[in-house]
Formats: structure tokens, sequence, C-alpha cells
């Protein structure tokens, strides 16, 4: 399950987008991932149920997103491993989750519920900060805009519909780039020294 938290944290993507990915939504010519379809959670008629959809949360989330080489090897790595796994298991590997890209060593289709739990378990036995899955998408956000991407380019990558929903998520870590403009015009912007006159 590592690559699914190294994926989240770099894409900042959604629980259910990736879980969502399936191999024709990576392109390994133009190295290029999509997200267009999600795999979630949710209560019906008192039971956890899996759903599948090819839709995102919004139109927005339909987005195309660079995949970069470390993240293109791993994923080859693991198409290929998962083809061994079919050879190995035969007629006992599942075939119903055949084309994604997070299933078990028998076909299986991870669960939301499993990856979130199993991110909580490594938490807590490393003895860090108790944070949720999702978290991992605002640390993506975060380090964005601690690093100077504008906020209409992380609207972008998170694929929020409006950037009023990443503005008003992120509003108070934008403060930092207020102090080093704050810090630029002080430097650039000399006042003159001494006592202040009222006159004008």
């Amino acid at each position: 399950m590592a690559l699914i938290y190294q994926l989240t944290a770099f894409y900042g993507f959604r629980r259910s987008e990736v879980l969502g990915l399936k191999w024709d939504s990576i392109d390994f010519e133009r190295n290029i991932i999509v997200i267009k379809h999600i795999v979630t959670a949710t209560e019906i008629n008192g039971k956890r149920t899996i759903v599948e959809a090819d839709r995102a949360k919004t139109n927005s989330s339909i987005r195309s997103m660079p995949l970069v080489g470390e993240f293109r090897e791993k994923l080859l790595a693991l198409k290929e491993q998962q083809e061994k796994n079919k050879k190995v298991c035969g007629n006992s590997y599942n075939k119903k989750y055949i084309g994604y890209l997070f299933v078990d060593e028998m076909g299986n289709l991870l669960k939301p519920d499993t990856v979130s739990n199993n991110f909580k378990d490594i938490i807590k036995k490393n003895h860090l900060k108790p944070i949720r899955f999702h978290d991992l998408r605002h640390s993506c956000a975060s380090l964005l805009l601690a690093n100077g991407v504008p906020m209409k380019q992380i609207q972008e990558w998170l694929g929020h519909s409006d950037i009023s929903t990443t503005a008003n998520i992120y509003a108070h870590l934008d403060f930092t780039s207020k102090v080093y403009s704050a810090n630029t015009m002080e430097h650039v912007l000399k006042f003159p020294e001494g006592k202040i006159t009222t006159g004008w």
C-alpha cells in the first residue's frame, strides 16, 4: 500500500481517486495520469458498500496529471507484478477487478476503509503525529503553497471546482506568502529615517 500513500501525498489525490485508478488511465507513452474514475465506500441500507463509478467528484475533478519518472517506474513494476500474480493464482484470481491498479495478490479490490485503517496503524507504529489519510492531500497543498505555487495552480492540481474552495481551506497557510511580500516591500521601499512630519 506504500505506493497508494506516496501517490496521494505527491498528487494530493482524494482517496476515491487514487483507489479508482485503472491501467487505461495511465498513458506511459505520453507520461500522463488521467483522473476519471472513483472507488468509494458508503452506507446503503445499513450495509457498508463499495461503489465504483466512471466519474469524479466534480467536472474539474476529471483532470490529467504529469506522470513523473519515479512513479512511472513504480507503476510499471506494479503492472509486472500483477501479471505474475494472475499467472500464479490462475483461476483463483479475481477477474472482476482486472484493470485496477490497486488490488491484492488475489485480484481483490483494496477497500477504502482498509487503506485508511492501515495508514492509521503505520502512523501509530512509527510514533508519528496522528493524521488522517485525507491529510496527505492537505499536506500536498501546503507544500505547494509554501514553495510559492499560486493558488490558482493549486486549485487545478487538487481538482477543486472553484478557487474559493481552495482559498477558504488554505487561506491560513497563505499568510506565509504575505509575510514574504511584506519583507520584500520593506526591503525595496525604504522610508526616510528620522522624525516623521505631519505636513503633506
